[in-house]
Parts: C-alpha cells; structure tokens; sequence
C-alpha cells in the first residue's frame, strides 16, 4: 500500500532510469513478480482479516472483542505485508491505491503505466478471492458462499469515504514527505484505527471488497452492497488526491 516516488542518488547521473525509494515499486522488478506479490499480499490480507474474523465468533460472542480481535490481527498482519512485499511491487494490494498512483503518473509524477495498472488491478482481485476462499478452508467453512451481510445504509457509505480518502491522504502524504520508510507501521496502524472511528469497519479497498462478498463469515459484505461500497471508495480516492494536493502544495521556485 505505498505509493511510488524517485530516489535521489548519484547513480542518476548515469543511470536516467528512475530510482526507487524504499518500500516503492522498483523499477527493474518485473511485471511477472509485481503481480505475483500483488495477488499474495492481497489474498495474505483477506486471509488475515477473514480468517481473524471466523476465528473471533469461535471464540467469543462479544461483538466489541470479536472486532478487537479481527482489527489488531489485521493490523500486525497488513504490516508484516506491506514491509515483506514492499520492495517487490509497492505493497499497494489496493485497486485504490493504484489507481491513484496511476493518476499522479500521469501528471508528471512517479507511479505505474497504463500495462502496470491493467496487470496489478486483476491480480489483486484475484488475489482477493483466493484469500477469503483460503480462509474459509481453514475454518471448515463453505469455500464460496455468497454474504448476507447487507452493508448498503448511508452511513456506512460516508464511513467508506472517509476511510479511503484517509488512506490515500496518508499513503501519498508519506510519499511527497519521503517517509515511505514509515508505511508499514503507518499504513497498517490506520487501517486498525478506522476498523473502529469508521462506521464501515473501514473496507477501503474495492478488491478486498470483492473478495469479502464470498465468504458468509463475519467480515462478509453481501454482494448487493459491493457496488455502492466501491463507487464511495473511489469517491474516497478523489478526496484524498485533492487533500493531497491541497495539504502538501509543493513551492514554486523564484525562477518560476
């Protein structure tokens, strides 16, 4: 989940290659192994949060420690990711995420192509499902059974926006300062943050959101509201590129 951004360094003067910062997509890595490390880590993060999810009913029927339960195994686990796969594919593990790097590309900054954005997006879809369909196996659940969960009310929505337009705030915020060293534990603390200031429980990512309309476990989302889930996501990824480029305005030099 980090977004990518140039390296200074004297081997620029030889090398016009652009240059990775840490925990950015390396640009040499190729596109076969980004994917790769794209679908593991998102099926790695929907295992983790499905899997702590069923576990959590297992054991307790107190929904406020079910959700202790499912957010903190969520947090350790998207951070471990992130700081694993960083260095592989930029750990975006987030179709929002993405996107967003996408866009920034395309106005002069660093981030993914056309290509790259067609390969990660599928892959983490992909991913996604394979890893509520995993943690389902592990718990004797049914490996594809459809959500009853309905998530469709309004607040919820609003949750879903501002969850995501806090991620991408702090994720290109991170980025524009040069802390993407920081991402693992930034990234993963937030997340844990809005599974409880977000009346969402913070989904922020529409291939997670996918992948939790396959399971009929506590973290599923029935398939009727993943549409509406997803359209505030990108919502929420508009807002937080605009926040962005209020927030961390870059100068203008005199010669400008």
């Amino acid at each position: 989940m980090t977004a990518t951004e140039p390296a200074a360094s004297d081997a620029i003067a030889t090398d016009p290659s652009p240059q990775p910062a840490p925990g950015a997509t390396p640009p040499r890595t190729p596109l076969a192994a980004r994917a790769a490390a794209e679908l593991v880590g998102t099926a790695g993060l929907v295992a983790v949060v499905v899997g702590s999810g069923t576990q959590a009913t297992k054991l307790t029927d107190d929904v406020a420690l079910q959700l202790l339960a499912n957010s903190t195994a969520t947090v350790f686990g998207l951070g471990v990711l992130i700081a694993l796969l960083g260095p592989v594919s930029g750990a975006h593990f987030n179709p929002a995420v993405t996107l967003a790097e996408w866009w920034t590309a395309r106005r002069g900054g660093a981030g993914v192509n056309a290509r790259e954005l067609a390969v990660y997006v599928p892959s983490q879809i992909v991913g996604a499902i394979a890893g509520a369909v995993l943690a389902d196996a592990m718990f004797g659940e049914p490996l594809v059974k459809w959500s009853t969960h309905d998530r469709s009310a309004g607040n919820l929505l609003l949750g879903e926006v501002v969850a995501t337009a806090g991620l991408i705030l702090l994720i290109f915020g991170l980025a524009r300062t040069d802390r993407l060293r920081f991402a693992p534990v930034a990234v993963a603390s937030y997340i844990g943050a809005a599974y409880w200031f977000t009346s969402s429980t913070s989904f922020a990512n529409p291939a997670v959101t996918i992948g939790r309309a396959f399971t009929d476990t506590f973290a599923g989302i029935a398939p009727d509201s993943v549409p509406a889930f997803i359209g505030m996501q990108l919502i929420g990824t508009v807002v937080g590129l605009a926040l962005v480029a209020v927030i961390f305005m870059r100068g203008k030099t005199d010669a400008e």
